[in-house]
């Protein structure tokens, strides 16, 4: 927990990081809105997958910062000589990546319900959010660490992350379409529960493979 409200009181300070993701994401959701058609008709059809498009194109901006401040300051080297198991280190950064992600999340539900015309309140929208988040955070965090030892990491990350988050967009989208259109049942029996597994194994691989990355 020092090393989340570390990052917490960083971020309050600098404001970089979460402003410049939700200006992003109201970028995307402006775009989209003027680029398509979103009649009432079509927003069950539309509106899920250009919602986890922005979603997971912030979480990469969210996500290649996680590192980068303790790489060129030296304060990671510091981390990993303290008497503090690399789990934690891990945890401790992912659950920072997943608190800001979240925020972000939650002032951009409202805007893109109000412009593409559905409703933000359905508690499968949220457990879809919360879950497939969780599971952005933790993909997120590894590859950051891995991308931020590299002189391009700017494109690294992506190039690592989307792939191996792939299923969990796609549980992510198939889920928000059946909430979206008023099928709570299909999202519960079927997609929550892939989403759920997904983040119960990153749980584990995760923070194993972060182990093995910072000892490079």
């Amino acid at each position: 927990m020092v090393l989340v409200w570390k990052d917490i009181l960083l971020e309050v300070r600098s404001r970089e990081l979460v402003i410049s993701v939700l200006v992003f994401g109201l970028l995307v959701a402006v775009v989209f809105n003027f680029a398509l058609d979103v009649t009432p008709q079509r927003v069950t059809a539309i509106a899920p997958g250009i919602l986890w498009v922005a979603f997971a194109f912030a979480a990469t901006m969210a996500m290649s910062r996680a590192f980068v401040r303790e790489r060129e300051q030296g304060g990671l080297e510091g981390l990993l000589l303290s008497p503090v198991s690399r789990d934690a280190i891990f945890l401790g950064k992912a659950l920072t990546n997943l608190l800001f992600m979240l925020l972000v999340e939650m002032v951009l539900l409202p805007v893109f319900a109000v412009l593409f015309g559905f409703s933000a309140m359905s508690f499968t929208l949220i457990g879809t959010i919360v879950l497939a988040t969780l599971g952005f955070s933790l993909v997120g965090t590894l590859f950051s660490a891995i991308a931020a030892q590299t002189r391009s990491r700017e494109i690294m990350l992506p190039v690592l992350f989307f792939p191996v988050i792939l299923p969990v967009i796609i549980g992510a989208v198939e889920a928000s379409t059946r909430a979206i259109g008023g099928e709570t049942t299909v999202g519960l029996g079927r997609w929550l529960p892939l989403l759920a597994v997904f983040d119960a194994l990153f749980l584990v691989i995760c923070p194993w493979v972060f182990s093995f990355v910072v000892e490079e």
